[in-house]
């Protein structure tokens, strides 16, 4: 069940991502849906390997480079799945912003449960 909660999230995120952020394009709830589940499957699969290898730049940025490595991944995420566009780099980065933060926001209320 908490899976389920926690993809709904990131699926209002993106969808919260897109109404904020001019350059983003959601065509339909199940886009949105599609988009929340391989934006997990990034998170969950790919991106800890990034992390390890991308170590020394982070350090070297206090971890700033972290925001690039999500926008890139969002920015990939919208190369991928068909009805979600992002059109500049810009607000691939804003809106990875947008939805780490709707999604943080979302599983602390469910870390209170």
């Amino acid at each position: 069940m908490k899976l389920i909660l926690h993809w709904l999230i990131l699926t209002l995120a993106v969808l919260g991502a897109a109404y904020l952020v001019p350059d983003i394009h959601v065509s339909t709830f199940l886009t949105a849906v599609i988009v929340a589940a391989v934006l997990g499957f990034i998170n969950t699969i790919i991106k800890p390997v990034i992390k390890i290898l991308t170590l020394p730049i982070n350090i070297l940025t206090l971890g700033l480079f972290s925001l690039v490595i999500n926008g890139l991944f969002f920015w990939l995420v919208a190369q991928v799945v068909k009805g979600f566009t992002v059109s500049t780099f810009t607000a691939a980065f804003i809106g990875a912003i947008i939805v780490s933060f709707i999604n943080w926001i979302g599983n602390r209320f469910l870390k209170e449960d």
